[in-house]
């Protein structure tokens, strides 16, 4: 390495986009059982607005963080150091990954990185450092909300365990905020599986969405889904909010609703209808990871990106996050 600085994008105070500054930084030590990665790209994702915004711990997590901080968990880049402790990696392999989380120590928003060897997964030779760095969260979300929890710690958000509903060809999935980051993941993740899916976004989505598999598409600003459609297996609903308990009337006694962000849901109500309520926290996982990167090199699975920005631009990016409805993901470059 010619220099031991770097630069990162670091939050000095909480606020809006205007508080993160690019810093000179020193390039960071891999602690056991780390390596150290050249960051090539970076995926921008709620919890960095969060922990712009104020919020230090996440839920159910006992760490706080303290300023400065770099945010950002998601990366794509090559290992430049290896740990001594560390096997199966080498310096010069491309790896992507979720770092840290739940948590706000990831410090993805940088040139270099610390990453946890078990965070991390080759990256997929079919796809770019860019849409790499789209994927970790949004597509763990989808895959331990859908496919597999893969881990035994407790939700925040409830006391019974999250046990995803199996999915096939006579199962179907209806996506809230499929053009999202975690939705359009969830919804090629279910017709993987088999199922049919109805998408639902605002009209502008439509045509990347049935490019994407859906088998019916309802926009949002123009009907209600849930008096368009009945007898639905599964909600994924990526939105959240007081709306979202609407959402159930679509449902089939037996069906389920997996809020990916905090709803209001009345206990009767859900009693009343004979469905159910379920909701993960996303984990890192390098090995789920690893699964996901084989359907990403396949061309089954997809990463679009909404749009990509300078690392030094990253108060752009979050403006852009802010404006919402982006199709797919933000992602931050370092080169």
């Amino acid at each position: 390495m010619p220099t031991h600085t770097m630069r990162a994008v670091r939050l000095h105070e909480h606020g809006g986009p205007e508080v993160l500054r690019y810093d000179e930084v020193p390039i960071p030590e891999p602690g056991p059982g780390e390596v150290l990665v050249r960051v090539h790209a970076v995926g921008v994702n709620p919890p960095d607005r969060y922990l712009r915004g104020g919020l230090t711990s996440m839920p159910g997590e006992k760490s706080t963080v303290s300023l400065p901080v770099i945010p950002g968990t998601d990366v794509s880049g090559v290992v430049e150091a290896v740990a001594a402790d560390v096997d199966g990696l080498a310096v010069g392999d491309e790896v992507f990954g979720l770092l840290r989380f739940p948590g706000f120590r990831g410090s993805a928003y940088a040139q270099y990185v610390a990453a946890p060897a078990s965070d991390l997964a080759r990256k997929p030779a079919g796809i770019d450092h860019v849409h790499a760095a789209g994927a970790p969260m949004a597509g763990l979300t989808a895959w331990q909300f859908l496919i597999e929890v893969g881990h035994d710690h407790p939700s925040p958000f409830q006391e019974a365990r999250h046990r995803p509903v199996p999915l096939g060809a006579d199962t179907t999935v209806l996506v809230n905020g499929a053009a999202g980051g975690v939705g359009h993941f969830a919804l090629q993740l279910a017709k993987w599986k088999g199922a049919r899916v109805v998408a639902v976004a605002s009209g502008a989505h439509e045509p990347f969405l049935r490019g994407l598999g859906a088998d019916r598409f309802i926009d949002h600003t123009a009907s209600r889904p849930e008096e368009l459609v009945r007898d639905v297996d599964l909600v994924v609903d990526t939105v959240g909010g007081p709306g979202s308990k609407r959402l159930l009337r679509t449902l089939k006694a037996g069906g389920a609703q997996f809020p990916v962000l905090p709803g209001d849901f009345d206990e009767d109500e859900t009693a009343k209808l004979g469905v159910t309520v379920s909701s993960a926290q996303v984990r890192s996982n390098g090995a789920q990871l690893a699964e996901l990167g084989r359907l990403l090199d396949a061309g089954t699975v997809r990463v679009a990106i909404d749009s990509t920005y300078a690392l030094a631009d990253a108060r752009a990016a979050h403006e852009r996050a802010a404006r919402g409805h982006a199709q797919g993901k933000i992602v931050l470059t370092a080169d």
